[in-house]
């Protein structure tokens, strides 16, 4: 029974809602504010106008008395009377987070854990046929933990969320606001249960032959028994493909009946010709549908039903050493032993209010993250545990998914008691993601073992919490998840938590100023924040595996400021615009500008800058990591999304509007890229990445042009580059480019055969580039109901052309490019879900 809906939400002074009575079923709440459910306290405030949207202006710092309050939710349900033989469960799927449940005015139990279900058994606690009323009680997350004791050497932001198994980000970062969330978060259900039920279904791939065509797939079903007794259960087993009916026999790749006489059964399958799960970019990521009935001895009695979605696949993480660059190891994922490059992004929560987040928004992100060519994402340790729709979405976009246990930032307490609910949680966790295909690593936690070792480099010990990452969790998988690597921390691995010889890596060089490429162990930390230090060419000197965070902010379109800034706030460095930015300093992008378009004179302005400065920083990173495959194999930009309309990292804003940096992830993170790299004797070499599986023949043209249109140089050679690798093709003599390189030209390249993206090469930074002020001609043709063929041409070279809408939902094949001399673009604009018209649409370019 669905116990979700509208319910009804009041709020009293720490104790005293207890004291008025507010579990009681006769107690008069007609004045309450009303609650959805799922949801959460601040949304639910926001619509009854108690509060401000906290997103706008710096009305976030008026919702801290929400923090201080106690919270009670209430609702009624009326059910019929039960069956003799059954057992009643109440689910809360999340409870957000110190909660204590009532039932018809009795206490039920506590829960004080965001991350996992909790679970009552209400069987005999039912009133058949009359309202049962429910309430939950939240107490003051800070008052809960007040009388814990320090972690010793404590260290991290907001330090007093370390005793909560809640959203470490609530409290604030240095990406959003503080604004810790309160309520049921998701789903709660009222579960009867005859006999026995389904505790567990595990579906793994044991053996995958791509040659032969077969995979040999396991399923275990594990049972829990309701009635005391041992007699057998039975368990339908179907594995059909997707699209067909659930429970389809007449499509079913295989349909079985098993006995179960005790707890557990394992039936294991031969499928011939598989379709085998991959990401989006390197084939179809086909699914089947499970579906396991339990049933007693008369097949019609079905006592339980478990369906879910599952994939063939295998995945493993290849840690062998590199014998090409000695000293070191690969940190590879090999999916269906294919070894892949990740190229993804790092996923914060889409939303403060996490209980807000829904299937739509979700959606929207993840299709912008495989149409980026995307095929990883990270889940970042400060956030959650995403709810069902991400996984399932993923699984269906064909992308992989790296899940972070949700610890971040911080040592974290060891005792006993702390210890077992992070094991119940992991537990809880493992058991609900381990069937989605997506999900391709276990990790430890965000950046603990290497903050902590920096912080005590002379003095080093185990972090506080290395318990966790270190038996606790990897025991968990182990257990419940053995197919799937798990990995103690990000960054981990060599002879510094951040190595470049093994592992994976956090690069802070740029933005953040550190000096890290070759530290060891028990050497001192150092930074460099001048101009030079944080320069985004330093990328050019990291020679890390796995390269897990990088990136630099940029402002969201002014769109999104508008909506969210009064104003006389729309000033750069304003007041509003400084509460935006949760980092420090607030100017701390002005070195990053510096080095490549020069400071900004107004708003408009340093949007455009700190975008074009964001992706030209990105461009040139995932350009240099990507030629070095295989020994890098991933690049994950922090970070994908915003929680909220703030300044960040973020390639999409909140609203989901695109910076410069996502369009031009779309093209470098295309499977098939050109890029040039300067080298020490001045010529430029000229490589190919190929991540598909195919070799590729193609003709490529190199130009050296001047903006204005007059070529110094061109030549058409064909090119090879076999399948999965990266290699030099071609390099430019350093005699021709001699007396033409400089501010007033550009190299070019080009695929006769459209197998990637155009690019090009500038021997100056942005801002000392010497271009003709270009002509734009614009021509704009409907070709559907809100969707539009756009027509660029430039006389002379056009650099960063940007078309804007005012909607956050509209589509661009492509956006933020080049035109080159004479050249024209024809670029489909469409919005399903907004009235974009014509004049909607606005083109300009730096």
């Amino acid at each position: 029974m669905d116990l979700n809906g509208t319910w009804k939400l009041n709020d009293f002074a720490p104790g005293d809602g207890l004291q008025a009575g507010a579990p009681a079923p006769g107690y008069d709440d007609s004045n309450w504010t009303p609650v959805s459910v799922p949801g959460d306290v601040h949304t639910a405030l926001i619509a009854a106008g108690r509060i401000d949207d906290p997103f706008y202006s710096t009305n976030e710092t008026a919702c801290a008395w929400i923090e201080e309050r106690e919270w009670w939710y209430r609702t009624t349900f009326t059910v019929e009377e039960l069956a003799p033989d059954m057992v009643e469960r109440l689910i809360f799927y999340g409870l957000d987070t110190f909660a204590v449940v009532y039932l018809n005015g009795e206490l039920l139990g506590e829960h004080v854990n965001m991350f996992r279900a909790a679970v009552f058994d209400v069987t005999g606690r039912i009133q058949y046929g009359e309202p049962n009323t429910l309430a939950v009680r939240f107490d003051p997350p800070l008052q809960r933990v007040a009388d814990k004791p320090d972690v010793p050497g404590a260290w991290g932001r907001n330090f007093e969320r370390v005793w909560m198994r809640k959203a470490q980000f609530g409290y604030g970062w240095d990406w959003g606001p503080r604004l810790p969330t309160v309520g049921i978060w998701r789903e709660v259900e009222l579960q009867r249960c005859r006999y026995a039920r389904i505790a567990s279904v595990q579906f793994r791939t044991e053996v995958l032959d791509l040659e032969e065509n077969r995979a040999l797939v396991a399923v275990r079903v594990e049972v829990e028994r309701l009635a005391g007794d041992l007699e057998p259960v039975y368990a339908r087993v179907i594995l059909t493909p997707r699209g067909a009916s659930t429970g389809d026999t007449t499509r079913a790749v295989h349909a079985e009946t098993v006995k179960i006489y005790a707890k557990r059964v394992t039936l294991r399958m031969e499928i011939k010709y598989p379709d085998v799960w991959w990401t989006h970019d390197l084939g179809k990521p086909a699914c089947y549908d499970l579906s396991v009935r339990l049933h007693d001895e008369n097949e019609d009695n079905t006592l339980d039903l478990y369906e879910t979605r599952v994939g063939i696949r295998t995945i493993e993480l290849d840690q062998s050493p590199d014998t090409d660059e000695p000293g070191t190891r690969f940190f590879r994922f090999v999916l269906n032993g294919v070894p892949i490059f990740a190229k993804g992004a790092n996923w914060i929560p889409a939303h403060s209010f996490v209980g807000a987040i829904d299937e739509a928004h979700y959606r929207m992100l993840l299709e912008c993250a495989r149409d980026a060519n995307m095929n990883m994402l990270r889940i970042w340790g400060g956030g959650i545990y995403e709810k069902p729709d991400f996984y399932n979405l993923c699984d269906r976009l064909g992308i992989l998914v790296w899940q972070d246990f949700m610890f971040a930032c911080a040592p974290y307490p060891e005792d006993d008691d702390f210890t077992a609910e992070v094991e119940a949680e992991a537990r809880d966790v493992a058991l609900r993601l381990r069937n989605h295909p997506c999900l391709a690593l276990w990790c430890g936690n965000n950046e603990n073992q290497w903050i902590d070792e920096i912080r005590n480099w002379q003095s080093p010990r185990p972090v506080p919490g290395a318990r966790f990452y270190h038996e606790v969790l990897p025991a968990v998988v182990a257990e419940l998840d053995p197919t799937r690597p798990y990995w103690p921390g990000s960054p981990y691995g060599g002879s510094d938590y951040d190595s470049m010889d093994d592992g994976d890596r956090h690069n802070w060089c740029v933005w953040h100023g550190n000096q890290d490429e070759r530290r060891r162990f028990g050497e001192p930390p150092s930074w460099d924040h001048s101009p030079a230090g944080v320069s985004f060419l330093r990328y050019a000197d990291d020679l890390g595996r796995f390269i897990s965070e990088f990136g630099m902010h940029a402002a969201p379109v002014m769109e999104t400021l508008r909506r969210n800034i009064p104003p006389d706030g729309l000033s750069y460095h304003s007041a509003e615009m400084d509460h935006r930015n949760k980092d420090n300093p607030k100017n701390k992008g002005d070195n990053l500008m510096l080095n490549c378009t020069g400071l900004p004179e107004d708003l408009a302005q340093y949007i455009d800058f700190s975008m074009i400065s964001q992706a030209e920083g990105l461009k040139f990173g995932v350009e240099h990591f990507r030629r070095r495959k295989p020994h890098c194999s991933g690049t994950l930009i922090w970070q994908l999304n915003d929680c909220w309309p703030g300044l960040s990292w973020s390639l999409l804003d909140f609203y989901g509007f695109g910076k410069a940096g996502y369009y031009y992830a779309r093209r470098f993170y295309a499977p098939v890229i050109a890029s040039f790299r300067e080298e020490a004797d001045g010529s430029v070499a000229l490589w190919l990445i190929n991540d598909s599986v195919e070799e590729i023949e193609d003709k490529i043209t190199v130009r050296l042009a001047r903006f204005d249109g007059a070529v110094h140089f061109e030549k058409t050679l064909p090119v090879t580059i076999g399948a999965n690798r990266a290699a030099q093709v071609y390099r430019v003599p350093a005699d021709k480019l001699a007396g033409a390189r400089g501010p007033a030209t550009y190299l070019g390249v080009a695929s006769a055969g459209k197998y990637f993206p155009a690019n090009r090469h500038f021997f100056v930074p942005i801002k000392d580039l010497e271009r003709p002020a270009p002509k734009l001609d614009v021509d704009i043709e409907q070709t559907g109901a809100h969707a539009y063929n756009v027509v660029v041409a430039a006389d002379v070279y056009a650099f960063f052309v940007k078309i804007e809408t005012p909607y956050a939902r509209t589509h661009f094949e492509d956006n933020y490019f080049d035109i080159e001399p004479g050249g024209k673009r024809a670029v489909r604009v469409y919005n399903d879900e907004e009235p974009l018209t014509a004049a909607d649409i606005k083109v300009s370019c730096l």
